[in-house]
């Protein structure tokens, strides 16, 4: 019996539904139980992680405090790319908030997509400058937004994650204690 593609995978990587039996080798299913970490800031990224289900945070540890950079969601794929790419150790650790179920990709098997898959080349091209522009409104909304313009934007945009992560580590995404979180959900 022919093995079905991942829908995951199916609808994140161009070209891969039709090349699945070809490919299908440099995946692998992890599944991975809610509040373990995956990365840890200061090793290597040695994988991709193509999220099939569940919720991860990134974030980075100063001064003994956790800082959350970003949440990911089903359909989505998470890693610590400048340490991928460049084979540094990460400035950040990655961590699943719930029971989470990945497909991963091993830089070699990375490294081999991007150059028989030339969809795919294209494809992360394209992912990183979409994670770049990302990053910079990020920052530009941390200077220009107060935490309240940008809880309330949180609320427009992504619900969900309102819905499925704990209220202090919105608070830390969002540059504020818990108590003041608690004030602007408070306000609506």
């Amino acid at each position: 019996m022919k093995e079905e593609i991942p829908p995951v995978l199916a609808k994140t990587i161009p070209g891969l539904a039709g090349n699945w039996e070809k490919f299908s080798e440099y995946f692998k299913q992890e599944k991975i139980p809610a509040k373990r970490s995956i990365l840890c800031e200061g090793n290597i990224a040695k994988r991709i992680y193509f999220i099939e289900s569940g919720c991860l945070r990134m974030f980075f540890t100063e001064e003994n405090k956790d800082v959350t950079v970003q949440f990911f969601l089903e359909g989505s794929h998470v890693c610590s790319m400048e340490s991928f790419l460049k084979h540094i150790p990460s400035r950040f650790n990655l961590e699943t908030l719930e029971a989470s179920t990945f497909y991963t990709l091993s830089k070699e098997n990375y490294l081999r997509l991007i150059s028989e898959l030339p969809a795919f080349n294209e494809y992360f091209q394209n992912y990183i400058n979409t994670r770049m522009f990302y990053y910079v409104n990020l920052l530009l909304d941390y200077i220009r937004l107060s935490p309240e313009q940008r809880y309330h934007d949180l609320l427009e945009k992504h619900p969900e994650i309102l819905q499925r992560v704990p209220q202090y580590h919105i608070a830390s995404y969002l540059g504020i204690t818990p108590v003041s979180y608690s004030r602007i959900r408070n306000r609506r």
